[in-house]
């Protein structure tokens, strides 16, 4: 299983008046993970969405264990939870600049046309993207 690692400055924007990360943001973070992992696996979303393939977020959980605050370094660790080859289902840690659990989330995706938003099947349109996600995603 792959492990994609990005860390992230936080910076004072993302932050609320309790000055901890405004909860939002993680999704953002998350969304830079997601990129990462996929161009660790040698693959780039854009080439994708130039194809009129795109992959919207079809169901997200998070739980938020520990605040991160500004000035602080969040690291995001991304992986492959599930895939089918259908839908995917990306895995997030997020940790305090000290190691500590921040927040523990899943996000379920599924790629579609954009013109008509119908499913495509990565297994078949992108056989080598396919073969990427099956190598590296988390086996049970």
């Amino acid at each position: 299983m792959l492990i994609a690692t990005k860390e992230i400055e936080v910076r004072y924007a993302e932050t609320d008046q309790m000055g901890v990360v405004y909860h939002a943001n993680y999704l953002v973070w998350m969304e830079l993970g997601r990129t990462h992992l996929i161009s660790e696996l040698g693959f780039n979303y854009a080439e994708l969405e130039k194809e009129g393939i795109i992959s919207p977020v079809i169901d997200i959980q998070a739980s938020y264990k520990k605040p991160v605050r500004y000035g602080e370094i969040a690291i995001v660790n991304t992986w492959i939870e599930e895939y089918d080859g259908l839908k995917v289902t990306y895995g997030y840690e997020i940790l305090t600049q000290d190691g500590e659990v921040s927040v523990l989330a899943e996000s379920r995706h599924v790629c579609v046309k954009k013109d008509s938003f119908r499913p495509i099947s990565i297994k078949r349109k992108y056989p080598e993207w396919h073969e990427a996600y099956e190598t590296h995603k988390k086996r049970v």
